[in-house]
């Protein structure tokens, strides 16, 4: 029992021998019966060849019936096997010949689809300095790296784990992760990624996530699945193959029945395989997925594509989406004498935020003397309320003033709807309960957003609409400045994702675009949640589409390939089904159609729709 199933492997194994084995016994006996002239050259040739020939393909037939599933190598099977019976033995060889090439054709094709995979994996560092007991650093396999390690980068290696800065700094290229090309400044208890390079500088970091579980392992671990996933079209196949299949075998009996002539019979067979059907799809779907990873575009499975290839609205956060996610303030107003005391209680705070605005402030106030923070509350929308050396302070836009009742002057009106108007985003500072100073903070669009826009409108997007938590006068200048169809302003969070819910009941196939950490909610609530997140955990998670190099220009290419690749899908499809209805005509309206002309169209048009979804690894936005 052992022993058959083993010879059954070593067959499969040795497939692509098999045909080549068989093509050089179809030449020789070609070459007996023209040029020997020797009959039992010939047919000997062409037994032997039919024998070895349908071996593969039988197994294949009898591991499929064994999950009671009648597939295309059955159809060939017993197509060969009544041409064998009829002593056709020239057609039985060349139909078993010209499968089996097909087959080799097909794996071959997918396997070159998947070299984006391998190009990511070559990128994956291998080893890593790890420090030991008794504290010298030693190279190991990155496998004996464990969690908590202490490892050392040198300059120009590979950052081999996810960690956090132990010791040290330096500059990291970061191109893997975000596609940014300038070096970031790393210093302790900063993060750092794994398959990044250290450009200068040296580091102790703390391992916190290796292999699989890491930033690029995970983004690698995407691909795989993505290209392994099928889409609704794929699946609709696969359905349609389960009754198709035994259809084609009850029409082949039934053709045998009544007309006696078991030669129509198994060529019925032979014309009904669906072969570039099964293979049309996937190959276009991953041919697509293949070229998207090249390109900094990952795409989480094939129903992504067929879905992001609809859609006809799409909306942007602002910040960090369409403009660059570095704020500066650009005007200081100041409505009190007393600016160091008012600037040391607004550095305090500021401090102990991350927020692109805070640090924006920080940075305008340079080095100012800090006070302790005894209490802080976030007001959501709004700003930071805390308790600074007894006085209460409040940092915020217009609302948070309006919350905490403090009254603006007509000065301090006018100023907020002057910087509103012109684009600003408003950080305003009051101490117990009068205004002291109003920053206007402004954020630089993003290179060549407004051409990519336009791309896509191009491309058939129909709603390009701004959400933005910002103020009104601020998303209205974006709109104007970028040729936007829509902008709303001072959305929250959960407003963004009513937005959405309510242009989907319209009827619209909405995408979302945003940076995967606050705009969580609506990334999972649209059919096509798109991150700028550069690969960050929740971008990754969260969305359907990961823009991996974090460019904006990265967007129109993935609408552009989401689209040629369903058009692709398609296309293979009616060439699939063309060719057999065709080639049935073909048997019932003309006398010169046989197997071997058959199945040699069969294996032509998987050649066709190949080349074809090949097309995709080439493609680029027009």
């Amino acid at each position: 029992m052992n022993g058959g199933f083993d010879m059954q492997q070593y067959i499969l194994r040795h497939k692509n021998q098999i045909a080549v084995v068989s093509g050089l016994l179809i030449v020789i006996g070609f070459l007996g019966h023209l040029v020997l002239h020797s009959e039992w050259l010939f047919n000997g040739a062409f037994i032997i060849a039919s024998i070895i020939g349908v071996a593969p393909i039988a197994i294949q037939a009898y591991q499929a019936m064994k999950v009671k599933v009648i597939s295309i190598d059955m159809l060939v099977t017993i197509a060969v096997l009544g041409a064998f019976l009829i002593r056709n033995f020239e057609e039985s060889a060349i139909v078993t010949f010209l499968f089996l090439l097909g087959s080799y054709l097909e794996q071959r094709t997918l396997n070159q689809t998947r070299s984006a995979i391998k190009e990511l994996t070559e990128m994956t560092p291998e080893t890593a300095l790890k420090e030991m007991e008794d504290g010298t650093f030693e190279e190991v396999d990155i496998d004996e790296v464990d969690e908590g390690d202490l490892l050392l980068v040198k300059t120009g290696a590979k950052i081999p784990v996810d960690g956090t800065v132990f010791e040290g700094q330096g500059h990291v290229n970061e191109a893997n992760i975000t596609g940014e090309s300038f070096p970031v400044k790393k210093v302790v208890d900063d993060e750092v990624f794994a398959g990044t390079i250290l450009d200068n500088g040296t580091m102790k970091i703390v391992a916190n996530k290796i292999g699989e579980d890491s930033t690029f392992g995970k983004i690698i671990e995407l691909v795989e699945e993505a290209q392994d996933s099928k889409s609704e079209a794929e699946r609709f196949i696969d359905r349609f193959s389960r009754w198709y299949t035994p259809l084609v075998l009850l029409v082949g009996i039934l053709v045998w029945i009544f007309t006696q002539n078991v030669e129509i019979a198994v060529t019925v067979l032979v014309l009904g395989c669906p072969g570039a059907l099964v293979i049309g799809v996937p190959v276009s779907n991953v041919a697509g997925i293949g070229n998207g990873a090249k390109n900094g575009v990952l795409f989480k499975g094939s129903e992504v594509i067929s879905d992001f290839s609809n859609v006809d609205t799409i909306l942007f956060d602002k910040t960090g989406t369409l403009t660059e996610g570095n704020p500066q303030v650009a005007e200081t107003i100041y409505y009190d004498d007393d600016t160091e005391n008012t600037f040391s209680y607004l550095a305090s705070v500021e401090r102990e935020s991350d927020h692109p605005l805070a640090l924006a402030i920080l940075e305008e106030l340079g080095d100012v003397p800090v006070k302790e923070v005894t209490e802080t509350s976030v007001v959501k929308g709004g700003g930071i309320v805390a308790q600074v050396a007894g006085r209460q302070i409040a940092i915020g836009n217009p609302f948070l003033m309006e919350e905490k009742d403090i009254i603006l002057s007509d000065k301090a009106q006018l100023d907020v709807q002057r910087l509103a108007d012109s684009g600003h985003s408003l950080v305003m500072t009051a101490v117990d309960g009068e205004l002291k100073v109003m920053m206007g903070i402004r954020d630089q669009v993003r290179d060549g957003v407004k051409n990519d826009l336009a791309k896509l409108k191009v491309l058939g997007v129909k709603n390009l609409i701004v959400l933005s938590g910002d103020n009104q006068g601020t998303v209205d200048l974006v709109k104007r400045e970028l040729g936007l169809t829509e902008a709303y302003g001072s959305m929250l969070p959960e407003d963004k994702q009513r937005f959405l819910k309510d242009r989907q009941t319209a009827g619209e196939i909405v995408a979302f675009v945003g940076d995967g950490v606050n705009d969580s909610p609506s990334l999972a609530s649209a059919e096509i949640g798109i991150a700028m997140g550069g690969g960050t955990d929740v971008a990754i998670e969260t969305s359907d589409v990961v823009l991996m190099n974090s460019n904006f220009n990265r967007l129109p290419h993935a609408l552009s390939l989401a689209q040629a690749t369903y058009a692709n899908m398609q296309q293979n499809i009616v060439i699939a089904i063309g060719v057999v209805i065709v080639l049935l005509a073909s048997l019932l309206f003309s006398d010169w159609m046989s197997m071997s002309i058959g199945m040699l169209v069969h294996e032509a048009s998987i050649l066709v729709v190949i080349f074809n979804a090949m097309r995709l690894r080439g493609h680029k936005e027009k």
